[in-house]
């Protein structure tokens, strides 16, 4: 028996992806890159964007022949995009072919809904509305010699324009005895240089069962592993990231000397109508600090350009951070419409024009800081 994974979205969902491949391993299925040959076919999707939705329907709808080939193949849909029920109701409705649709919170449930649609072949669509850590769940990694490591599930922040407390749920730790075992085992493998711990927002991690042990504690703790392996992590919020875990840069040479470090805008103004909980100056000073600790430091962020209200003003206050901060990369997005997000009603919405303009100049700046920092 064979399966397919197709994954959308970040790097949370490139790692759940592996998880779901290590339980479907468990089940007797071996991975396949060719969906015909597949007897279930898994897409793991993502709400961040429209775009990424749009996809994964495009994808999802391009089953229909192959299902009707083969009415025993099983396809599951599972993700940030199923975890919106109305989402769920929909794609249930839509594509009658469709064998399961489960969220975010019931993943690790999929080899019983599997089981179960193999004995009763019946179709499931169902999203619980909170998750627990599950950690009986071996991961089948496919990262090369990267192997991610969740630390924290879910986020707690709100900004404005995003939708992943929503579909993700609110912050859980997992305990740091479970961490270490998990990376102790990584290197015991002897086939990972690097380990990349994950999270919505790493730098609010707390251990469940000890009031002080926290972010900087658990980075300490894992440097401290016998093994000859970098850690880095991602993705890290500027309202959150200590003086603490910065010192860590000059002091833990297994640390990669590299952050992404999200800004989405350089006005005070647009940070504050995202609720992003700092400031221009706050974050230009979280800047300075990574740079003194380590001066070779690479820095890398994400812009929202076009964000409901944002003026030329506005726009030129972030062009003019990135100048300042001289990113070694930038991720570049045009705000897009998030159903149930608070700045989906927010008024002055920035037309596609304009949006797009501001994105292609946030990119040739990247480009010419890129040109430069090479002739360096």
């Amino acid at each position: 028996m064979y399966y397919n994974i197709v994954t959308f979205g970040c790097q949370m969902n490139v790692h759940e992806s592996e998880k779901i491949a290590g339980m479907l391993e468990n089940l007797g299925y071996q991975p396949t890159s060719k969906k015909e040959d597949a007897d279930i076919i898994v897409f793991n999707t993502c709400a961040i964007r429209e775009g990424a939705e749009d996809r994964a329907l495009g994808n999802i709808g391009n089953l229909k022949k192959m299902k009707k080939a083969n009415p025993n193949k099983i396809i599951a849909v599972a993700g940030c995009m199923t975890q919106q029920k109305q989402v769920a109701d929909k794609l249930f409705k839509m594509f009658p072919f469709i064998d399961i649709i489960i969220g975010t919170h019931n993943l690790y449930d999929l080899p019983i809904y599997i089981n179960k649609k193999l004995k009763e072949n019946k179709r499931v669509n169902e999203n619980l509305s909170e998750g627990k850590i599950n950690e009986n769940v071996i991961a089948s990694r496919t990262s090369g010699e990267n192997a991610w490591v969740n630390i924290m599930y879910g986020c707690n922040n709100f900004c404005s324009y995003c939708i992943v407390p929503y579909v993700r749920g609110r912050e859980m730790s997992r305990k740091k005895d479970d961490i270490l075992n998990e990376c102790k085992n990584i290197i015991a493998e002897g086939k990972y240089k690097q380990i990349t711990l994950l999270g919505q927002n790493v730098n609010s991690y707390q251990e469940p069962d000890i009031k002080e042990y926290n972010f900087a504690c658990l980075l300490k703790d894992i440097c401290k592993l016998d093994g000859n392996f970098k850690l880095t992590f991602m993705t890290s919020h500027p309202k959150d990231i200590s003086d603490e875990v910065i010192e860590l840069f000059k002091t833990e040479e297994k640390i990669l000397k590299e952050l992404h470090l999200p800004v989405q805008s350089g006005s005070n103004q647009i940070l504050k109508a995202m609720n992003r909980k700092y400031t221009r100056e706050h974050y230009l000073d979280i800047i300075k600090k990574l740079r003194i600790a380590e001066p070779n430091i690479r820095l890398t962020t994400d812009i929202i350009v076009g964000f409901p209200g944002e003026t030329e003003k506005d726009f030129e206050d972030t062009i003019n951070l990135i100048k300042e901060v001289k990113y070694d990369g930038i991720f570049a997005f045009m705000y897009s419409k998030r159903s149930g997000t608070v700045a989906e009603k927010m008024q002055d919405q920035v037309p596609e024009d304009i949006k797009n303009y501001r994105v292609n100049k946030v990119l040739e700046l990247e480009k010419e800081i890129q040109k430069e920092k090479n002739n360096e």
